[in-house]
């Protein structure tokens, strides 16, 4: 397998105090990695620094091999996709530009090729293409955290990144989302870092996971490793037997 993103010695700082300490990470290609950890533990910032929105006090990030520092937003952004919590729509443009909007900024887009590239995207997130006309305020919680997968997708990135995308939707919509995310990773063959509060989902989702405390990687590996042989108290404390599944 060959290294997408490969993190070497990073420490990210904010206000003068380290909010990550000596990090380094390596993801393959095609790699589904979840990251779990308590609140303030260094998880956001590690995903923001992936993707150039933190610039790591010491350290350095490549991506495919290049150095993270190289490359231009635009560039990022394309092949970068990006999904967060309440799917974050541009609540002023209607459902097909939100979609559209990173492949819009390398090249200007007609309405026709909005609305063909913005179906597609839909159904492959199973959602209709009629609902390309409206605006996010006109969509339920599911569909508005589809559509910002759609967005993510829009672009044909190398990466997704996913920052507790489906926290802020019900239990059984949550499961739906999972259930589409992996279908989706499976067909497409895209490199996934996603961050959770919940070990279920973690497990579920991940071919590796990440946990991390205080800053650092903790303790990593597969769900059944992880299990197998917890590190310490706390990795016992957050991964209980009960919730890994063979």
């Amino acid at each position: 397998m060959n290294s997408v993103i490969e993190i070497r010695n990073c420490t990210a700082s904010y206000g003068g105090s380290d909010v990550l300490h000596d990090v380094s990470l390596t993801v393959e290609k095609g790699e589904f990695l979840t990251i779990i950890g308590p609140s303030g533990c260094g998880k956001t910032t590690l995903l923001k620094m992936v993707n150039g929105l933190v610039t790591p006090a010491r350290g350095e990030v490549f991506i495919n091999g290049g150095p993270l520092a190289d490359c231009s937003l635009t560039t990022l952004r394309r092949r970068i996709g990006y999904a967060v919590q309440g799917a974050k729509l541009f609540p002023h443009m209607t459902v097909a530009d939100n979609i559209c909007y990173v492949p819009s900024l390398e090249q200007k887009m007609a309405k026709e090729q909005k609305k063909e590239l913005a179906g597609k995207m839909l159904e492959m997130v199973r959602l209709s293409p009629n609902l390309a006309s409206r605006f996010p305020r006109q969509l339920s919680g599911g569909q508005k955290q589809r559509v910002g997968i759609a967005r993510a997708l829009a672009a044909e990135p190398d990466i997704l990144l996913m920052d507790e995308p489906f926290g802020a939707v019900d239990e059984i919509t949550r499961k739906e989302l999972q259930d589409e995310l992996l279908t989706l990773q499976c067909r497409t063959g895209i490199t996934v870092i996603f961050i959770t509060h919940d070990i279920r989902e973690a497990f579920k989702l991940g071919s590796r996971t990440l946990i991390m405390k205080d800053g650092r990687i903790w303790q990593q590996g597969t769900p059944k490793e992880l299990v197998a042989s917890p590190k310490d108290a706390f990795v016992r404390q957050l991964i209980r037997k009960d919730d890994y599944h063979e």
